[in-house]
């Protein structure tokens, strides 16, 4: 479970991004974070990780308050939560492959698994006839789906995704939200941080509403408000 206790974050007396969020997150759940841009969305994700540290209040992740950690710590609650973004930021000199390989790399996974997972996760994403391509050759819709195999290739417990569809059209937005409930199904929590009413909306799950850092609406089969 992940558990926000009264999380603030506050850059200056000006800038509140989150402030008293209590937020519970059930594993399996798939919830959408939305707000307007601004609202804290990014903030409560890079929380998360751990990307920034809270002002006020703990967070914990199946009781580990993530917190209290010490920065060398920080490795091992990472690799539970996999992060997707709105920019890809794939490595550009290495292969769709050769990306997801890198995350288990990066994690010390041994060779063998290395070998054996990459090709599993980019089936899993429709991509394993892509697996030697360089980013450049891949399109918009292509490229997030290798973001998500890499995201999904150290087996986490969470996905988070913050505006994955930001960059893509129509076509490839509904690819990468069907992709996103199959991830759901096979028991892995998901985290969607999105402005996209149409989305929200087809999902029918809950939705948890920020504004101005505050959560304003927490429903469990929510609509976009915004």
């Amino acid at each position: 479970m992940i558990f926000f206790d009264n999380v603030s974050k506050i850059y200056s007396p000006t800038s509140v991004a989150l402030k008293n969020v209590s937020i519970r997150i059930q594993p399996k759940e798939f919830v959408s974070i939305v707000g307007q841009s601004g609202a804290g969305k990014s903030t409560l994700l890079k929380l998360l990780i751990a990307e920034e540290r809270p002002t006020e209040g703990r967070i914990f992740l199946d009781g580990e308050e993530v917190t209290a950690l010490p920065r060398g710590e920080l490795p091992r609650i990472r690799r539970r939560v996999g992060a997707i973004f709105q920019d890809y930021r794939l490595l550009p000199g290495k292969t769709a492959g050769e990306n997801v390989a890198f995350a288990m790399e990066a994690a010390g996974r041994p060779e063998e698994e290395i070998r054996q997972n990459v090709p599993e996760v980019l089936e899993i994403v429709g991509l394993i006839d892509k697996m030697n391509n360089f980013p450049h050759e891949l399109s918009g819709g292509e490229k997030q789906r290798v973001a998500i195999a890499r995201a999904l290739v150290n087996q986490p417990d969470v996905i988070m995704a913050d505006e994955p569809t930001g960059n893509l059209d129509p076509v490839n937005t509904w690819d990468i939200v069907r992709l996103l409930e199959r991830i759901n199904e096979l028991g892995t929590t998901v985290i969607l941080a999105t402005h996209d009413k149409q989305i929200v909306d087809h999902l029918g799950r809950r939705v948890i509403s920020l504004e101005k850092g505050a959560v304003v609406r927490d429903e469990e089969k929510g609509k976009y408000h915004i």
